[in-house]
């Protein structure tokens, strides 16, 4: 197993972190935690994680992977609520790529205990 820091940026191993919360032994404690495995499941093309953290009425049937895509890192600009302590949330986030980046204000809520992706918008 490999030992390097996580995709989602932070210092621990992938298996310390969001791989935690991919396999399920783990759910995501905050909105930002959801956003930051969220990314590394977009890095590891984990489409199983990504429909299972989506807002049942606004997920998609299927994700599109671009395998041409090559992520390259993630930056937490700005969160709004998504603690443990609130029902809501927003994270906007520059995740970048070879050749450019995808800047965006997510919405998260939580469904049944568990935070999940609600939908976002780009932000110029």
């Amino acid at each position: 197993m490999s030992k390097r820091s996580c995709p989602c940026g932070l210092p621990q191993a992938y298996e310390q972190c969001c791989g935690r919360h991919h396999s399920g032994a783990v759910a995501a404690p905050t909105a930002e935690a959801l956003m930051r495995s969220r990314y590394a499941a977009f890095v590891r093309c984990d489409e199983k994680y990504l429909l299972r953290t989506w807002h049942p009425r606004t997920r998609p049937s299927s994700v599109d992977f671009d395998p041409g895509m090559r992520w390259t890192g993630l930056e937490i600009l700005e969160t709004a609520g998504g603690s443990a302590f609130h029902s809501a949330g927003t994270v906007t986030f520059r995740a970048s790529y070879r050749g450019g980046s995808l800047y965006e204000r997510s919405r998260f809520e939580r469904v049944e205990g568990a935070w999940v992706y609600v939908d976002g918008d780009f932000v110029e």
